[in-house]
Order: structure tokens, then C-alpha cells, then sequence
């Protein structure tokens, strides 16, 4: 970008900034500060002219498309020509394809940066110290899949797993995602195919471990108990908590002890992998040092009798108990990604090129932090934690406030924000300790014969079938 182009494009974005002051909110506006759209779009390069979906319109239409039940792009536009009428602007076309095309210019890396700047600002606020585990940020690692239209474009990005037919299943993408346990947000995501070499739920989160500070506590499942996947976060100061690799085996007869199922032990470096460098396997421990803390599960229902937790946690503060619940709450990432996948529907996407399904992943990881800074608004409000107040019951009350939010003066959405954390804050999680679920559906799929051949062939298939005589 030339120096008259880079003041050109500052200019604008000082305007913009000015515009959006002065103007009345758009619906969630109020949630998405316009400095952070204004500096992702700086550091992104846009250039755009005027035009009715701006690419900071497009981004708060979005958010109210993807937070919608519906998602429909449809209702998103007469949600937008609605406010307008509201505010006495000019009419507006209902027409959806100005906005889908403006969706289209949008960078991914606008809205990845926003959902990253978003999480980061609630990760790092002063907050309650209880909110975190004994005083330390803990980050949650986890992986899940995600399914998308069946266009060529996707399936050559995302192919779908080989043992399906072609033409009779969906492209298929897997995703990492790195949680905040205190606050629940998204603090980091990579995305990559289902199958394939390096794409796998370990790969994809060394190329995560540059998101990670010194003073950290990573938390994964066995997945992420391999010698490296401990070794590189510890190499930057972070520690780890994680189950024992099903590859090793714990003898609590070695090292040194700390109670009854608990040690201190060794392990040896293995030889270099062939997707590390040599460089950083010279730079790696020839030994690391580790904690085994043997778990005992007494709860009936629960699939696993017995298993070690292990960790880089060596002080002995640090009892065997602290590290069991620590795991334990390793499942509040399972919670989170059926938060993300269900709730805001994003286990099926509607994107038909690859940019548009990472964008549309990216405005949902934006949304869903959004929802995430208004529970925890509510909870330091009302002195609980972010995790006891319900994710369904805040997306509802935010969709029920937030249009007569963009209608009010600062003053009055003032007020009326505080009534909705109120509002918000009555929902709690319910208390079920020990919960036990059979994961089977009492409700039986309709019985429809599954599709086995290509939609297509099928129809030609249809015709061909000859009608019963009279």
C-alpha cells in the first residue's frame, strides 16, 4: 500500500470512527466497541467506499444473523431496513444480494481479529481472583468437527472422510479451539482438514502454542499427553495439566513420592519426530520432569473407574485433590463447544466457498465471546462466577433487549443494560453434581432410507420408476 494510499485509508477510518459517535447504534453496536472494528479494519488494510453495508454494518448485521435462531440473511437485511425506518433513514432494498456480497468483501482476518481482541480484553480485565484456578489463568484445549455445504470448492479445501460415497456426504473440517476456563471465551482457534497429514488435533495446536504465555496453565485431555505436546508449552513457561498417554504406563514404585498414587518421576526425550526441526529438539530437555497423580472415580455410571492425571504442577500446594478437579473441569471445553455448535448453530454451515466458511466460523467465535462478555459482566455484578450463569438464557435475553438498546440515548441504555445483567443473572446453571446421562436418543429418526447415491442420480432414478397402471 503506497503512503498516499495508507493516509487516504487513515483519513477514512478517522471518519468512520467519528460517524459511528454520532450516529444512533446499530443492534449489538453496544456489545462490539467501534475503536476494535476500526482498528482490525486499520491492520487489515480495507479499503471500501461508501455504500450501504460498510464493512462495519456488515460485521453487526452478521453478529445478528449468526445470534439469530433463524440465521437467515433474509430477515438479517429486513432487520437492518427495519432500524433504518426507526431512525428516519432513507428506505433500503430487502434484496439480500447487496448484503451477501458485502459479506463476501469482509476479510476473515477482520472478524478473527475482533473475536481474539474480544476474548483477550475479558481474559486479562481485573476480575475476582476466585474466578481463577488459585490465582492462575487456565487455558482449555479441544478439538471438534464441523460440516459444511457439498460444493466442489469446500470438498477440494475440506474433503469429506474416503469412506464415504462421493456425492453422498459433506466436506468436513476439524477445529481446535483453546478456551479461557475462568470466563468460558475463545482465545484461540485453528482450522484444518478432518484427514491428512499435520492435521490431526495435536498438530493443530502447536501451531497455537505461539498464544500462550509464560505463567499459564494449559489443559487438555490424553490426546495432549505426548513428550513434546508437554516439553514445547513447558519450554515457554507454561504448564500443563493432562491424562496419561494411552502409549505409557505409570509405575508409582519409581521416582519420588508424594503420597499414596502420587510421584514425581522422569522421562526421556525421545528421538526427533519428522515435523520438528532439529534445532528445537536440541533445544528441548534430554529429560522432563513431571508429576503422575493416580485419580480414583467412586461416582457409579461414570466410564472410567481409575486414571493419572499428569502435569508440570511439582509443588507440593498443589494437592493430588486440587489436580483431580483441575482435570475434572476439563469438561467445562465440551460444554462450551455444544454452547458454540448448538446453541449458536454452527455445526452446520452454510458458507459455499472455503473463505466463507472460515469467515462464517470466525463470526461465530465473535459472537459467541460477545455473549461471554455480558455473563461476565452479570456475574461481577451480582458476585458469582461466569460459569453458574446460563449461556441459552443470556442469548436470550440479549436478543429480547438489544433492539430497544439501539433505540435509546446513552443514558437510557445505561439503565436498561443494567436491568438485562439483572435479568440475566436470575439464570443460573442448575446444580447437578455427579450427573449421570446415557448418551442414546429416546427419540427415533423418522424412517426415511438413507441416501446412498448421489442426489442427482437419485432424482434421475425417481423418473425412471413406472407408474402403478390404473
Amino acid at each position: 500500500m503506497s503512503r498516499r494510499t495508507s493516509g487516504r485509508t487513515a483519513r477514512r477510518l478517522d471518519s468512520v470512527r467519528r460517524q459511528l459517535a454520532a450516529e444512533p447504534s446499530l443492534p449489538f453496536s453496544r456489545l462490539l466497541d467501534a475503536d476494535l472494528v476500526t482498528a482490525a479494519l486499520r491492520e487489515s488494510g480495507v479499503a471500501f467506499r461508501d455504500r450501504l453495508y460498510p464493512p462495519w454494518v456488515t460485521v453487526w448485521i452478521f453478529l445478528s444473523q449468526v445470534l439469530d435462531p433463524m440465521q437467515c440473511c433474509r430477515q438479517a437485511v429486513l432487520r437492518f431496513a427495519a432500524w433504518r425506518s426507526a431512525n428516519g433513514q432513507s428506505a433500503c432494498s430487502t434484496n439480500t444480494g447487496a448484503y451477501c456480497q458485502a459479506r463476501q468483501r469482509l476479510p476473515e482476518a477482520v472478524a478473527g481479529q475482533l473475536a481474539r481482541r474480544v476474548a483477550n480484553q475479558l481474559h486479562r480485565r481485573e476480575a475476582p481472583r476466585s474466578w481463577r484456578w488459585k490465582g492462575r489463568p487456565v487455558k482449555i484445549a479441544d478439538g471438534t468437527t464441523v460440516t459444511m455445504p457439498d460444493t466442489a470448492e469446500n470438498q477440494a479445501a475440506y474433503p469429506q472422510p474416503k469412506a464415504q460415497r462421493p456425492g453422498c456426504g459433506f466436506p468436513l473440517a476439524r477445529l481446535v479451539v483453546v478456551f479461557s476456563l475462568s470466563v468460558g471465551t475463545v482465545l484461540e482457534m485453528v482450522i484444518g482438514q478432518y484427514k491428512g497429514k499435520q492435521t490431526g488435533e495435536v498438530s493443530l495446536l502447536r501451531a497455537l502454542h505461539d498464544s500462550l504465555e509464560p505463567g499459564d496453565i494449559l489443559l487438555g485431555d490424553r490426546l495432549y499427553g505426548g513428550y513434546f505436546d508437554i516439553a514445547l508449552p513447558r519450554d515457554r513457561g507454561v504448564d500443563v495439566v493432562t491424562r496419561l498417554h494411552q502409549q505409557r504406563r505409570a509405575d508409582f514404585r519409581r521416582g519420588r513420592r508424594l503420597g499414596r498414587g502420587d510421584h514425581v518421576v522422569e522421562w526421556d526425550k525421545p528421538p526427533r519426530p519428522g515435523w520438528m526441526d532439529k534445532e528445537t529438539h536440541r533445544r528441548l530437555p534430554p529429560r522432563l520432569t513431571v508429576r503422575e497423580t493416580r485419580v480414583s472415580v467412586t461416582i457409579p455410571g461414570f466410564r472410567s473407574e481409575a486414571f493419572v492425571v499428569v502435569s508440570t504442577l511439582l509443588d507440593a500446594a498443589h494437592t493430588a485433590g486440587d489436580l483431580a478437579d483441575l482435570y475434572r473441569a476439563r469438561w467445562q471445553a465440551e460444554l462450551d463447544l455444544r454452547s458454540l455448535k448448538q446453541t449458536l448453530q454452527m455445526d452446520v454451515l452454510r458458507g459455499r466457498t472455503p473463505e466463507m466458511v472460515r469467515l462464517e466460523i470466525q463470526v461465530h467465535l465473535l459472537a459467541y465471546n460477545l455473549v461471554r462478555q455480558v455473563m461476565a459482566d452479570a456475574a461481577e455484578k451480582h458476585g458469582v462466577l461466569p460459569r453458574q450463569i446460563s449461556f441459552t438464557a443470556t442469548l436470550q435475553a440479549l436478543l429480547a433487549f438489544m433492539p430497544y438498546l439501539a433505540m435509546m440515548t446513552p443514558e437510557q441504555a445505561g439503565a436498561c443494560y443494567s436491568r438485562m445483567l439483572d435479568a440475566i443473572a436470575q439464570h443460573r446453571v442448575g446444580n447437578r453434581p455427579d450427573r449421570v446421562e446415557p448418551r442414546k436418543r429416546k427419540r427415533r429418526p423418522k424412517p426415511y432410507d438413507s441416501l446412498n447415491v448421489p442426489r442427482q442420480t437419485a432424482r434421475e432414478q425417481c423418473r425412471k420408476k413406472k407408474k402403478p397402471k390404473p
